[in-house]
This record gives C-alpha cells, sequence and structure tokens, in this order.
C-alpha cells in the first residue's frame, strides 16, 4: 500500500544516487519494495477477491485460510494472473482460533515475503441463529474468530509497522457492528467490537505515519448471505475488493461498501433504541 511518510525534498542528487540504477515504475501506485501482503481468511468470498487482486497487481501475497483445498484452488487461479504482473502467492492452512501459533507464523510469513506492508484480516463466521437461541459455544466461537483473530494478527502487524514507520492494516468489518440487532446478537457485538478497537489502534498507529482501514461491507455475495432473503445493494467479491483496496489506498478511515450503505449505516444510528427494538432489521 502507498507509504505513510514522504521523502524530505532535496536541491539535487547526491552523486550515489546518480549513480544508482533507477527504480522500476510503480505498479497501482504502490512502489516495487512495497508489495507485500498477508491476507488472513483468504480460501472464498471477499478474502480470496482480495488476494487475486493483490497478484495481478504485482504482489507478493500470503493467503491464509482453514480450508486446504480452496487454498490450492487460489493459488492455481493467483499462478496464472501472477504471469504478467510479477506477483505471487503462498499459502498456509490456519485456523485463527489457534492464537498461540500467530506470533510466531507472523514473523515467518514476513521473512519469507521479504518484508510486509499491508495487512488484511478478513476472517469471519456468521454461524446460523434460532430467533430463540442462546448457545454460548456457538457465540464464544463468533467472538474469537472475528474479534479475538483480528486482534490476534493486527497486534504483530502494529509492532512490525511501528518499527519501520509505514503500513497498512486492513479489517473487513460489517455494516452490523453500527447497532445492536435482534437476529444476531453475538455477530453483531464481535463486528462493533472489531469496529472499536481498528478505531484505537488507527489513532495509537497515525502517530507514527501507519494506516488503519475499517471496511464495513452490506451484503455480498459470498457463502454468509448465501439463502438469505431480502438481499439489495448485493455486491460481488470482486467489487467489494476492489473498493477495499481503492479505500485503503486513499488512506480512508472507515469505509462502506457499497459506499451507498453509508446513507444506510447513518440512519440506523440515528433512530432511537425505543423505535429500533420494534424494527426486524
Amino acid at each position: 500500500m502507498p507509504d505513510a511518510t514522504s521523502a524530505a525534498p532535496t536541491d539535487r542528487p547526491t552523486p550515489a544516487q546518480a549513480a544508482a540504477p533507477a527504480r522500476p515504475p510503480a505498479l497501482s501506485g504502490v512502489p516495487v519494495d512495497q508489495r507485500r501482503a498477508i491476507v488472513v481468511g483468504a480460501s472464498s468470498g471477499i478474502g480470496a477477491a482480495l488476494v487475486r487482486q493483490l497478484v495481478s497487481e504485482g504482489y507478493h501475497v500470503a493467503a491464509l485460510a482453514r480450508r486446504a483445498e480452496e487454498l490450492d484452488k487460489l493459488a492455481a487461479e493467483s499462478e496464472h494472473l501472477g504471469v504478467t504482473s510479477g506477483g505471487r502467492v503462498l499459502t498456509r492452512t490456519h485456523d485463527v482460533l489457534d492464537i498461540t501459533a500467530i506470533p510466531t507464523l507472523f514473523e515467518d510469513l514476513v521473512r519469507e515475503l521479504g518484508g510486509l506492508d499491508l495487512l488484511i484480516y478478513a476472517a469471519g463466521v456468521m454461524p446460523a441463529m434460532e430467533p430463540r437461541e442462546y448457545d454460548t459455544a456457538k457465540d464464544l466461537f463468533t467472538l474469537n474468530v472475528n474479534t479475538a483473530g483480528c486482534i490476534a494478527w493486527c497486534n504483530p502487524a502494529a509492532h512490525l509497522f511501528t518499527s519501520q514507520t509505514r503500513g497498512t492494516i486492513v479489517g473487513v468489518s460489517s455494516i452490523a457492528g453500527d447497532r445492536g440487532r435482534k437476529g444476531f446478537p453475538v455477530y453483531c457485538t464481535s463486528k462493533a467490537a472489531m469496529n472499536t478497537y481498528l478505531e484505537a489502534l488507527r489513532n495509537r498507529l497515525s502517530e507514527v505515519g501507519v494506516h488503519v482501514c475499517t471496511i464495513k461491507p452490506g451484503f455480498v455475495d459470498t457463502a454468509m448471505t448465501k439463502g438469505m432473503d431480502g438481499l439489495f445493494w448485493l455486491s460481488t467479491p470482486e467489487e467489494a475488493s476492489a473498493q477495499i483496496l481503492a479505500a485503503a489506498r486513499n488512506r480512508v478511515n472507515t469505509r462502506y461498501v457499497k459506499g451507498r450503505w453509508w446513507i444506510v449505516g447513518t440512519i440506523i444510528k440515528l433512530i432511537p433504541s425505543v423505535v429500533f427494538r420494534r424494527l426486524s432489521i
């Protein structure tokens, strides 16, 4: 992603600079030595689309997910895309619930990529929930994947990016985190917690030139929304991916996908609680 700092202007190059070979041209506005990314939750949907787009732009991408077979398919697709761009993908089977494995895995991936400039946390679950169901095990699973996993991956990235005073973190959250919805209480909670965490992390890392971008998709055509009724403004994963990366490059703090969902989110947040509780939203 774009460097968070700008080089100081100089009147003329030094002799060493003049003798140095010219740097290759940038791809999509990103210098060639800053095209290294980790995408967590990459086996399908938005995560897989992000990997394909990044590889097509010349990124070296580490793609992580639980499902090895889906990662193998993604690697084959990405190999074709990287032929002309120079991008490549390496895959790792990883369950974000395995928190203790993350620090070592993060270090190994950064070493293999030759550095890191972008971390995207796109892992997320929304288990089916009956109207009168209260399942603690299911709720804790949702919190651990959507929130704890995000924190566990963002923390080592924040530490690394602080040391290099540049880098971008993207968290794929949801518009559902804007209010407490009766249909999926803990999913909403997990995304609200994720939003607050990312905002706090953004405020902290802004002091060292690192950017954190919160993404709030509406309806996206993925396995999570399959079979749902009444969907509208449905985005494809590819459309969502393009908007997410554009937001990150432009250092947008929070972006609804599609952008028009901002109107819905704003209206929903303004509805008084006594009215909201009676709505089936």
